[in-house]
Parts: C-alpha cells; structure tokens; sequence
C-alpha cells in the first residue's frame, strides 16, 4: 500500500499531534536533558557490548554472539520512538505524519517481537550449555547460532506486518490527538471514527501470542537450567551458571513485566499517566540496564570491555608521547 492510499484509506486525518508530557516549560527542559542522557548512555552502553564481542576472540561463542545482536537490537529499539519524543518536547508543534505515525508503529513493536524472539534464543542457548554440556558444541554450532539470529531478525519484522497492514486501514477522520509519546497500539485505536473489532483482535491476539509463547518457553528454559544448576556441588562452576543466567532472567523479568502490563489487552484505555510511565519503563529504561546487568555480573565480559575502554586512553598517550 502506498503512502497516497493510506491517507485515503484514514479520511481526512494526514498527521497527528502526540502530546507527551504537557507541563511546564521548565519542566519539559529538564525531562529533555535526562531522557537525552539515558538515550545517549544507552546507546554508549550497547554499543560497548557489541565492541567488546567483536574485538575479544574469547568471547566469540554462540552465547556472546547473541547478546551482541541484542545489544544491536537494543539500539534499534530505544532509536525508534525516542529520538521523535525528545524532538517533540522541545518543538511547539509536536506533530508527526500519518506515514511516519505508521513507520513508528511497525518498527517499534517488530523491535518488540524480536526482542522476545531474542531472549528466548538466548535461553535457549544457556538451556544447552548448562542441562546438555556434552552435546552443546555439537548442537550450537556457529550455523545454527546465524540461523537463530536471523530468525530473531526476520522473525520480529513479520509477526508485525499483518497487525501494521490492518492499523493502515484504520478509518481516521479527527480528532487527531494522541495522548502519548509515541504511537502506541492503545491510543491509535481510541481514535479510529468507526468501531474496528477485527484488527482490534487481531492484534490483541498476535501480541498475546507472541508474549505468552516467549516467555512461557523462557520460563520453561530457566526452570530446568535453575534445576541442573542446583545439583551442581557448590563451587566456582556453579556460581558462573547461576551469575550468568541471574542476568539474563533478570532482563527477561525487567522486559515481560512492564510489556504483559500494557498489550495483552490493546484496546483498553488505562490511565493515560500510567500508560506513559509504563511505556516509557520499557522502551527507555530497560534498554539502558541491559548492558549494566550484562557487564556487572559477567567477568569475561567485564575484561573485555575493560581492554575497549583502555584501547582509546593507550592511543591518546602514544599521541601524546610522540
């Protein structure tokens, strides 16, 4: 569907005003600055991960790969809708196209669907290193890691496409309102001019889905590794597994507990302060702990991010020698 017909397709609606945080001008300043700082920290945060796995050897193994890509994923998720909500709390318009309100939408929870996708992956991973240690290098080969990440990839960007399709063919006819930061599911179809039950349902039913098939299946994996863990004879072996998986079920928890909250059920219309603070928790500030969770519980890690970061300050010194 081009652009053209789906503005025929929304009725006279051709851009909507997302209001985000109407307060004070004083106020909006200070949320600009610390929003841009948590954005800007994340983006450092993540991209030090994926620097680390790609410059230290030691860490190129299926489960360092897949926290790389997750550290991408990251970026990709926390760039689709905070960039346009910083932009909007200084500009007097706060206004984004019909076009762009749908392209907002679709890549935001693609991010969401993979992000799922990816720490079932993840959990899948440490299920085999932990419960299946004889058999895990021949089943978690460096082929079935790449199939795994591109299906995480691949996998995110299509769960979404019919809900997008149908939110294209939303009658939109004014107000053009949305009280919100960005164009969540919710407040979109608040503002449909006619009732539109099967794409209310549909998406209901693909976020239930992909939300209670992943985190079931995560559940699953960490029962069953929690349980080969406490058999292990206490010791250094099995601190590491319970320290690493600690980590990633704590991620797992930040991430389901905040989203299960918000679209299982789609069409309700909650609180519009609740509904923000809850979004905002999901989309800003559990991408900003991911790397935190990840670094400071893991020691191979920690060295390798360690050798990043001195890599800049031995270049600065030999400069400065010279």
């Amino acid at each position: 569907m081009s652009i053209s017909e789906a503005n025929n397709i929304s009725g006279s609606v051709t851009e909507f005003i997302l209001l985000g945080f109407p307060c004070r001008r004083e106020i909006q300043i200070l949320l600009f600055v610390i929003f841009s700082l948590i954005y800007l920290l994340t983006l450092m945060g993540n991209t030090s991960i994926i620097c680390a796995v790609w410059s230290s050897r030691k860490l190129h193994t299926p489960m360092y790969i897949l926290l790389a890509n997750f550290s991408f994923l990251e970026i990709c998720y926390v760039s689709s809708d905070v960039p346009k909500m910083l932009a909007n709390i200084i500009s007097q318009t706060k206004s984004i196209s019909y076009a762009g309100c749908l392209l907002q939408f679709y890549f935001f929870f693609s991010m969401c669907a993979a992000e799922g996708y990816f720490l079932s992956a993840m959990s899948f991973d440490r299920f085999l290193a932990i419960c299946r240690p004889l058999h895990y290098p021949t089943i978690m080969t460096y082929h079935l890691c790449a199939r795994l990440v591109v299906s995480c990839w691949v996998g995110g960007f299509l769960s979404i496409l019919i809900p997008a399709i149908l939110m294209s063919r939303v009658p939109f006819c004014g107000p053009n309102i949305i009280d919100h930061f960005f164009c969540d599911l919710g407040p979109l179809l608040a503002l449909s001019c006619a009732p539109v039950p099967k794409t209310t349902l549909t998406c209901a039913t693909v976020s239930s889905l992909i939300i209670f098939i992943t985190f079931l299946y995560i559940l699953g994996s960490y029962t069953l590794v929690l349980r080969a863990v406490l058999r292990v004879p206490a010791g250094s072996g099995r601190n590491k597994a319970f320290s690493t998986c600690a980590s990633h079920f704590l991620v797992v928890s930040l991430f389901y507990g905040s989203v299960m909250v918000m679209y299982v059920s789609p069409g309700s219309r909650s609180h519009p302060g609740t509904q923000k603070f809850v979004t905002l928790f999901y989309c800003m500030a559990t991408p900003f702990f991911n790397p935190l969770i990840y670094s400071l519980r893991n020691k191979d890690m920690k060295d390798a991010l360690k050798k990043v970061l001195r890599a800049p300050s031995k270049e600065i010194s030999k400069n400065t020698e010279k």
